[in-house]
């Protein structure tokens, strides 16, 4: 299975939107491990309207640890595949290991400053 989380210096990004990059973990959910780890780099401009779900659903994410994220990102990823969980924050690796251990949920917080989140 692969995770992808929005990154800014190996830390979860506050914001989706206007990450750094994704960083994608393999895990094997069975065993609770992260197996393969790579980058792939953010798209200008605001996420939601970008084709970066599509771009990460082609790669096989199943799912998106993230911080802050708008309504019309989640149906974005969501209709692209990608269940999205909200309100991580931390260090890559530490969450997605948290995930892993059903330590995680969505926040349900919805980011609403932007515009391109409508």
């Amino acid at each position: 299975m692969k995770i992808a989380l929005p990154s800014r210096q190996n830390l979860i990004d506050d914001h989706f939107g206007h990450c750094e990059y994704f960083t994608i973990f393999t895990v094997d959910k069975d065993n609770k491990e992260i197996i393969f780890e790579e980058t792939v780099s953010s798209p200008e401009g605001c996420g939601c309207k970008s084709n970066i779900a599509q771009t990460l659903s082609d790669i096989g994410v199943s799912l998106m640890l993230a911080g802050n994220m708008g309504d019309g990102a989640v149906n974005v990823l969501n209709n692209s595949g990608i269940e999205v969980i909200r309100g991580c924050s931390g260090d890559l690796k530490t969450v997605a290991l948290k995930w892993l251990e059903g330590v995680i949920s969505d926040s349900g917080d919805s980011c609403h400053e932007h515009e391109c989140h409508n």
